[in-house]
């Protein structure tokens, strides 16, 4: 099952940050095992959802010029308060610095102003048509995906440092 950990983006700026929410609700599926008796986010979701936020930021920022971002390395990564169903988890990443193949960023998660996460997470970004040409077919259909769930989002057409 794929998980989308972020419900929108509030804030972007290109190269820069982006913020994004989660409104954790008691009707999703995995509370019914984390924890019977007292229900929250899973960490390793909060954890997902600041990836997921970084890669958005990098995918906004390059135009979508990458089909695969994922997760290299997380740094210090803290786990400081639960989030309970009925919360809304804002996940802030910050842009630090970036390479041809890899960026890394600074992220915090809060329920209002309370941290529940906070890290570093090292992205690698690529498209499959650099090792194999054959593959650039695949990387076009990917990116058409992540564009359609961009509109899902409600991002398209949001210019860099206005919110959505």
């Amino acid at each position: 099952m794929r998980f989308w950990l972020l419900d929108k983006i509030d804030e972007f700026v290109a190269d820069e940050r982006l913020v994004g929410s989660k409104q954790v609700s008691y009707s999703e599926e995995y509370l019914q095992d984390h924890f019977p008796e007292f229900p929250v986010l899973p960490g390793v979701f909060m954890l997902e959802a600041a990836t997921q936020a970084s890669a958005w930021l990098l995918r906004l920022s390059e135009d979508f010029a990458h089909s695969i971002t994922a997760l290299k390395e997380a740094k210090n990564i803290k786990y400081a308060d639960f989030v309970r169903p009925g919360s809304c988890l804002t996940i802030t990443t910050e842009l630090m610095k970036k390479d041809e193949r890899e960026a890394t960023f600074k992220v915090t998660g809060k329920v209002g102003d309370s941290t529940s996460l906070s890290g570093r997470l090292v992205l690698e970004r690529y498209n499959l048509a650099d090792n194999d040409p054959a593959l650039a077919e695949v990387d076009a259909h990917v990116v058409r995906y992540l564009r359609s769930i961009e509109s899902v989002m409600r991002l398209t057409g949001v210019p860099a440092g206005a919110t959505a």
